[in-house]
């Protein structure tokens, strides 16, 4: 009798672990993918991203824009692999360089320019994306 129960219930589990294929089919609305697709595409076209740039000039006044374009220039001339950018909130014209995504990266960049630059600074801003591509000698 005993024998009997072991076997019907080894046969009873067999049956059940058998039992276990199936599929799952997951109903929601399908706002939720227009929303997941929006941010998706939202994501891939952001032009700006939070970041760091050092600011290597500030200053308001007669000729400030002469002045602030001869230090983008200077710049751009010494340190040709940074970008550079001249910007203007009124009364001050600043030039700001790199985009970096933390600050640690612009705190190093700004110790390799601080003897040219010792008034420099680091400062949040918004920065470009960098780009997809892998720089070059490395694929």
């Amino acid at each position: 009798m005993r024998h009997l129960i072991l076997l019907v219930s080894f046969a009873a589990f067999g049956l059940t672990a058998a039992a276990q294929h199936g599929s799952v089919q997951i109903v929601g609305d399908e706002r939720i993918d227009l929303l997941i697709e929006k941010h998706k595409y939202l994501c891939r076209h952001q032009s700006t991203l939070n970041g760091w740039r050092v600011q290597i000039f500030f200053d308001s006044g007669p000729n400030s824009k002469r002045k602030a374009t001869e230090a983008l220039n200077r710049f751009a001339t010494k340190y040709h692999n940074e970008k550079t950018y001249l910007s203007f909130k009124e009364p001050y014209y600043r030039v700001r360089v790199g985009d970096f995504r933390t600050r640690l990266e612009a705190e190093g960049f700004l110790n390799s320019i601080k003897a040219d630059y010792p008034n420099a600074f680091t400062t949040s801003d918004k920065i470009n994306p960098p780009s997809a591509l892998p720089p070059e000698g490395i694929e």
